[in-house]
């Protein structure tokens, strides 16, 4: 019989999906900075016989810049192994005819592009940052508030996040104002929402027993892949804070240092 815990259970694994910002990199002015080991722990995954994916919240900019910036850091990586909030809410808002006031980054508008928008019928929110002012967040309101049935898409539910020069508040603050100012619950797209993980399944064919997430976020990264099934792996970079490994409702399935210390487990579990 399989031995089903952490890291005895990385020989069965046939897939790795790797969260992005405080896993692969830090972010923070320019392109930020690459957490050591990352790049070569990444090379090291993608010369094993494992797939590999990559499933972000990041809406600050379009998957082909994000892409251009991680390659510049040094990683090997594709757009079509990315998987982010944005082109999924764009599938969404079109199956279902609704037409978005956006309080989003600049950087990610141009993902929205094919959208229509006028008359708005609901609101997307992401991580926007600066551009989260009250003016904003204001009038984002008054179109929810102003619908017969209401609808908020929030591209992914974080707290805050880490950049070079300290934690952010991130979009899940401000999804929660909206959410108690109209009386509503947001849809979230993104981690840790299981549609957003069986995407990245399906992408890969696998069954979510053979897939493994490694993230910073316990609860976002970890537990939402916990609760489809996957084994979750929380990296002590970025976000991470030591009382993570006391949480009353999540438990990782194994913690490590960092990226590169996850990859030497599954490896040497493998036999490579």
């Amino acid at each position: 019989m399989a031995d089903t815990s952490w890291p005895d259970c990385a020989k069965s694994f046939r897939g790795v999906v790797l969260d992005m910002c405080g896993v692969l990199y830090e972010s923070g002015e320019g392109d930020g900075v690459a957490i050591p080991g990352a790049a070569e722990a990444v090379r090291r995954l993608r010369a094993s016989d494992l797939q590999l994916r990559f499933c972000t919240n990041e809406t600050q900019a379009s998957r082909e810049e994000f892409v251009a910036k991680l390659r510049r850091l040094g990683f090997e990586i594709s757009v079509s192994e990315v998987f982010s909030p944005a082109p999924a809410a764009v599938s969404v808002l079109r199956g279902r005819g609704l037409r978005p006031h956006l309080l989003v980054y600049d950087g990610v508008l141009p993902e929205f592009d094919g959208v229509d928008k006028t008359n708005p019928n609901c609101v997307v929110i992401g991580d926007a940052a600066e551009k989260f002012s009250y003016q904003n967040l204001n009038e984002a309101f008054r179109v929810l508030i102003g619908l017969d049935k209401p609808v908020l898409f929030s591209l992914g539910q974080g707290r805050y996040y880490k950049e070079t020069d300290g934690l952010k508040l991130d979009v899940g603050v401000y999804m929660k104002a909206l959410e108690y100012a109209c009386d509503l619950e947001a849809e979230v797209i993104g981690k840790p929402s299981p549609m957003f993980f069986q995407s990245v399944l399906t992408d890969m064919g696998l069954q979510p027993h053979e897939a493994l997430m490694i993230g910073d976020d316990l609860v976002n990264d970890v537990g939402g892949a916990q609760h489809c099934g996957m084994k979750g792996v929380q990296v002590r970079t970025g976000k991470y804070r030591p009382s993570d490994e006391r949480h009353p409702t999540v438990t990782a399935d194994g913690t490590v240092d960092d990226l590169a210390q996850a990859v030497d487990v599954i490896l040497n579990q493998r036999g490579h």
